[in-house]
């Protein structure tokens, strides 16, 4: 009797981690190729398995009839598997999140639940090669994957947190794209008078609203009524217009591109596009990804969507992951200060501490980075349920400062949704 109880106990050590962790992918190798689109990755997918049987021949048997579709199974697990956990920018990334998957792991490996994430696969076999002298088989192919429908199956099954959930509380930011330009040029210029880049934006506005991001199209110069104010008053803004004009027009975060085109060889070009972006209020940069195209001839417009979305995608999700940590901290807003030079010394220095203490009575933090005789830059986080804009903002900074500034008064000169510029006279 005992010993027929440890033959059980022995056959379920051995047998219950095949029944746990049998669809977990085996290979887990697979490398990035392209993404076609806002929601798609295409991937090189390797794929392993081995043959089953009590001897060699009865495994290289079953390589021979079962190897290959055995493999691309696994090689598609594999390229699921990328999408979750590798790359630059994977969909689980916290240990919480990881141990929320592992409980149902083998359930999201299963081959029906796998199909439904895999939108194209190529007929063809990329590498092919023999393991373990002809009991086992290791293959590459080409298979395209759905991470959004990834994505919302993990929301749903709260593996990760809803991005609507995140965005219900603290909203989406509020992303500009223009075009990276040289010192001193107008990006709305280079918009205006060349055709590819003005596409190149499009495929960009295009890709963001598609993923419910506010997005601002600064169309026309007219519209950026305080952008010469801003220049005059931040220092290396000649240089920098574009840091200018997301500050002018109360952008959260804002986007460049850049691209050019390379040698793919057969007498074919490939363009190269760079996407970056930015934090608004600092210049900070928060990604920075380069797309390829593949090579052709002409089809210009074709190979510009092509090495957008091969970039965008990644950069995308820093700037996801940027916002959702920085709105913890409340909403930043950058504050500019004139001090009114008719001021003397010791009333400058009293000035500037009343204003430090205001802006630290109702800020969850803040940051000095000038301070001069005549110009105070503040960065400053507020509790987006106190202060729901920047003028109630503004409004209780002016009321702190004025109870204990000796008469001095503080105005507005230019206010806007991540800007402040004011002036104490």
């Amino acid at each position: 009797m005992k010993f027929k109880l440890f033959i059980i106990l022995l056959v379920v050590a051995l047998f219950l981690p095949c029944f746990i962790y049998g669809n977990v992918p085996v290979s887990r190798q697979a490398l990035f190729v392209e993404a076609p689109s806002a929601t798609e990755v295409t991937l090189n997918a390797t794929g392993e398995y081995t043959g089953q049987g009590n001897n060699a021949r009865n495994r290289k048997r079953d390589v021979e009839r079962n190897g290959e579709d055995k493999a691309t199974e696994d090689a598609l697990k594999a390229a699921v598997y990328f999408v979750l956990f590798s790359g630059t920018d994977p969909i689980i990334t916290s240990a919480d999140e990881r141990r929320r998957f592992e409980m149902r792991e083998n359930q999201f490996f299963e081959m029906s639940n796998i199909n439904r994430f895999i939108t194209y696969t190529d007929s063809r076999i990329q590498n092919r090669t023999s393991t373990k002298s002809g009991e086992g088989i290791r293959l590459s192919r080409i298979v395209r994957v759905d991470v959004e429908r990834i994505t919302r199956d993990l929301e749903e099954q709260r593996i990760i947190e809803s991005r609507a959930n995140i965005m219900a509380a603290v909203g989406f930011p509020m992303i500009m794209v223009i075009p990276e330009t040289k010192p001193g040029q107008n990006p709305i210029e280079v918009l205006r008078t060349d055709a590819l880049m003005r596409h190149a934006a499009s495929v960009v506005e295009s890709h963001l609203t598609q993923q419910r991001f506010e997005v601002i199209v600064p169309q026309q110069l007219e519209q950026l009524n305080s952008l010469n104010e801003i220049q005059l008053m931040l220092d290396n803004a000649n240089d920098d217009i574009a840091y200018s004009m997301a500050l002018s027009i109360g952008s959260d975060v804002y986007i460049t591109f850049a691209g050019l085109y390379e040698d793919a060889g057969f007498n074919t070009r490939r363009y190269a596009m760079t996407v970056r972006a930015f934090e608004t209020t600092t210049a900070r940069l928060l990604g920075t990804e380069t797309g390829y195209s593949q090579g052709r001839q002409g089809e210009a417009s074709i190979s510009v969507e092509e090495a957008i979305n091969a970039a965008l995608t990644n950069v995308l999700s820093r700037v996801m992951n940027y916002w959702q940590q920085d709105m913890q901290q409340g909403i930043q807003y950058k504050i500019v200060v004139n001090i009114d030079p008719s001021f003397s010394g010791r009333d400058v220095d009293d000035i500037q501490d009343a204003f430090m203490d205001a802006v630290s009575s109702v800020s969850r933090r803040y940051r000095e980075v000038i301070a001069t005789r005549q110009t105070l830059d503040y960065l400053v986080w507020a509790d987006v349920q106190r202060f729901p804009n920047s003028r109630t903002l503004f409004r209780d900074i002016r009321t702190s400062f004025e109870d204990t500034a000796w008469g001095a008064r503080l105005t507005t000169v230019n206010i806007n949704r991540k800007m402040i510029l004011l002036r104490i006279d």
